[in-house]
């Protein structure tokens, strides 16, 4: 039970370090184009958006702020705190 346990902390650890990439990429004023960068900014933002498309229902953008990752966060937070707790 302890392996399950870790391998879902480090997982959950491992999306949050992906959202959080998703975030600082979002100060990019444009995406780039082609390349691996391309490659790089796809990555992020469909591995994210499954997620946070979730949230984004309940709390929709305002303005140009998305408080979307903000709730994903937290909620990536308390559950991985239950998870620990088990």
């Amino acid at each position: 039970m302890d392996e399950v346990r870790d391998y879902l902390g480090v997982l959950i650890t491992v999306f949050l370090l992906v959202i959080f990439g998703r975030i600082l990429l979002s100060f990019i004023p444009r995406p780039p184009v082609v390349g691996w960068t391309r490659a790089v900014y796809n990555f992020f933002f469909q591995s994210t958006e499954w997620y946070l498309g979730f949230f984004r229902r309940f709390i929709p953008p305002i303005g140009m702020f998305d408080l979307s990752p903000i709730l994903g966060i937290i909620v990536l937070f308390v559950l991985q705190g239950i998870i620990a707790n088990l």
